[in-house]
C-alpha cells in the first residue's frame, strides 16, 4: 500500500471511530431531556435529577408516598427520577417510577414487586436497590388503595393488576434506560414478594424475555385458593358462638405443634423443620373439663383442624387448596380473628360476585369455586407450569417461602413447584433454571419466632444468572444474626451432623427428607 494510501486509510478510520464516539455521546440523554421522550402509549409526567442526599418524597399523592419525615434518603447517590403514566387500553391508568443513579450504575435493572391488591409505589424499595447500583422500577398496577375495589365493573383495569403493568413497567424501564445512559441494561431482574411474587412467576409464563432474574418470594401464584382459604378459615371461625379461637390461645396450640414435631429433626429449636411430616392434632389440647386459656374447646378443636386441613370440597372431600402449617399458630390473628383475612374476601365482592356487600358467610364451597376460578380467568393466577420459553432463554428463579406464613399457605409453593417438574420433565430439567427454598418458621415474606429468614436474594440470584453459580444451599440467619441455618432446595431439608452447635449452619447438611 502506498504512503498516501496508508494515511488516508488510517485517516478515515480515525474520522469513523470519532464518528462512533460521537453516535455514542448522542445517544445519551440529560435527565431533564427525558421528559420528551416519546415511547407507546406513554406519557413522561416528570424527569428530575435529584442531588445526592436531596430527595424528599411528596406527603401525599397516588402512589402511596406518604410523608417524609427524618432523613430516610440522605445517604442516596445523585440519580434521575423519571415518573410515568401507561394507557395501554381506554380504561388504563397504570402510573410508574424509575430512579437511575447519575455514578456508579452496575449496568442492572431491577423492577420491584407489589403486596396485596396494593396500587402504590414503594419508594423505600427503590431506595434500596439504587443504593447497590441498580436502576430501579416499581408500578403501581394500574390504580390506588389497598382495595380491590378498582376492579368491579373495569375489566381492562383487572388485566393491569394481572399481568399488564409489569409488562409494560418492564419494557418502558429498559426504554428510559437505554435513552438516559446510552445503553440497556446488560441483565434485568425481578424481586417481589407475596403478590409480587406472583407478579415474577407470571413475567416467566407470560412474558418470557423481560428478566434475566426472577425472586419470586411467597408467591401468590394461586390467587384464587388464597381467596377461598380465607374464606374457609373465617366461616369455620364462626360457624358457631363457640368455634372463634381467642387470640390468648394461639400460644398454647404453637406450643403443642412444636412439642410433637420440633424434634423430628433431632434439634429442639423451637421451630419445626418440615410441617410436612408433623402429624400434629389440636384434640391432643381439648378441653377435659371447663374451658380455660389453656385448652381448646371441641368447637375451637374443629376450627383447629380446618385451619390445617385446607379447603375441602364438601361432597367430594377433594383438597381445593392447603391449608396453613403446624408452626404458624402465633400468627393466626391474620385468618381467624373476628373478620376474614379481607384481601381474600375482596376477590369474591368485587370479581366474583360483584357485589361490594356480598358476605362471605354465603359461599358454597361446592358450586361457587367453579365461579371463582371462572372469574380469574387466564388473567390473576400463575400457575402455569410451562416454562420452557424462560428456561430455554436462560432465565433463572429463585422461590422461596416461609413454612409458618400465616397468609398464604405454604403448601402452595411445593405444589406449583411439582406441577412444573411434571411438566417440564423432572426435576434434571428444571434445578438449572428454578429452584423452591421452604423457610423453617419464617412467615409471610420474613419474620417468625427463631426463624432464619435473613439471606441475600439478590446476590444469590446475581451470581446464579451471571456466574452460572447455581445455589446448592443457602445460609440464612437469624434477624439476629446469632444462629444460622442452610436452607435447602425442595424437597431437601437441613438435617443435624450430630456435632457442634446447633446455632451453626456448618453442622447441618442438606438431604433427601
Amino acid at each position: 500500500m502506498r504512503k498516501t494510501s496508508r494515511a488516508a486509510f488510517v485517516k478515515t478510520l480515525l474520522i469513523a471511530a470519532l464518528a462512533l464516539m460521537c453516535a455514542s455521546a448522542a445517544v445519551a440523554a440529560s435527565c431533564e431531556s427525558l421528559s420528551s421522550l416519546k415511547l407507546p402509549d406513554t406519557a413522561i409526567t416528570a424527569a428530575e435529577a435529584v442531588a445526592a442526599g436531596a430527595f424528599t418524597p411528596a406527603e401525599t399523592g397516588r402512589g402511596g408516598k406518604g410523608k417524609g419525615g427524618g432523613n430516610t434518603y440522605a445517604d442516596l447517590p445523585a440519580f434521575c427520577r423519571v415518573t410515568a403514566t401507561i394507557k395501554p387500553s381506554a380504561d388504563s391508568d397504570i402510573r410508574m417510577e424509575l430512579w437511575m443513579p447519575a455514578t456508579g450504575w452496575n449496568n442492572k435493572f431491577e423492577a420491584e414487586g407489589n403486596g396485596g391488591w396494593n396500587g402504590s409505589i414503594t419508594q423505600n424499595a427503590l431506595a434500596g436497590a439504587m443504593r447497590l447500583g441498580y436502576a430501579a422500577s416499581m408500578t403501581d398496577t394500574g390504580h390506588e388503595g389497598g382495595s380491590a375495589s378498582f376492579a368491579l365493573n373495569h375489566p381492562e383495569k383487572q388485566v393491569d393488576f394481572g399481568y399488564r403493568a409489569v409488562h409494560e413497567l418492564a419494557l418502558k424501564s429498559k426504554a428510559i434506560i437505554q435513552a438516559f445512559y446510552g445503553q440497556a441494561p446488560k441483565y434485568s431482574y425481578w424481586n417481589g414478594c407475596s403478590s409480587g411474587g406472583r407478579q415474577g412467576l407470571k413475567e416467566a409464563q407470560m412474558f418470557p424475555g423481560d428478566f434475566d432474574g426472577i425472586i419470586a418470594g411467597t408467591p401468590v401464584n394461586d390467587l384464587v385458593g388464597r381467596a377461598l382459604g380465607s374464606v374457609w378459615m373465617g366461616q369455620a371461625t364462626h360457624e358457631t358462638e363457640g368455634s372463634a379461637i381467642p387470640a390468648a390461645k394461639y400460644a398454647v396450640i404453637h406450643k403443642a405443634a412444636l412439642d410433637a414435631c420440633d424434634a423430628l429433626d433431632g434439634v429442639k429449636d423451637g421451630v419445626i423443620e418440615n410441617p410436612e411430616v408433623c402429624k400434629f392434632d389440636p384434640v391432643s389440647i381439648q378441653c377435659g373439663g371447663a374451658d380455660s386459656n389453656d385448652c381448646l374447646t371441641a368447637a375451637q378443636v374443629a376450627t383447629a383442624r380446618k385451619v390445617y386441613s385446607g379447603v375441602i370440597n364438601p361432597r367430594t372431600k377433594e383438597l381445593v387448596f392447603p391449608g396453613l402449617e403446624p408452626g404458624s399458630e402465633l400468627g393466626w390473628g391474620t385468618q381467624v380473628g373476628a373478620n376474614p383475612f379481607g384481601v381474600g374476601v375482596d376477590y369474591f365482592r368485587y370479581f366474583v360476585f360483584k357485589n361490594p356487600d356480598w358476605d362471605y358467610k354465603t359461599l358454597n364451597f361446592d358450586s361457587d369455586v367453579t365461579a371463582a376460578v371462572k372469574a380469574a380467568g387466564g388473567v390473576m393466577n400463575a400457575m402455569d407450569p410451562n416454562l420452557k420459553a424462560y428456561f430455554d432463554r436462560g432465565g433463572k428463579i429463585l422461590q422461596y417461602h416461609g413454612w409458618a406464613d400465616q397468609q398464604m399457605s405454604p403448601g402452595n409453593s411445593p405444589k406449583y413447584y411439582k406441577s412444573v417438574l411434571d411438566k417440564m420433565g423432572g426435576a434434571s430439567k428444571v434445578m438449572d433454571n428454578y429452584r423452591l427454598f421452604m423457610v423453617p418458621g419464617m412467615g409471610h415474606c420474613g419474620g417468625g419466632a427463631g426463624a432464619t429468614d435473613t439471606f441475600d436474594k439478590r446476590s444469590i440470584l446475581e451470581q446464579w444468572v451471571e456466574q452460572k453459580k447455581a445455589p446448592e444451599k443457602i445460609v440464612a440467619s437469624t434477624a439476629m444474626g446469632n444462629k444460622t441455618r442452610p436452607l435447602c432446595p425442595y424437597p431437601q431439608v437441613a438435617v443435624y451432623n450430630g456435632n457442634g452447635s446447633t446455632d451453626d449452619a456448618a453442622n447441618f447438611s442438606c438431604k433427601a427428607k
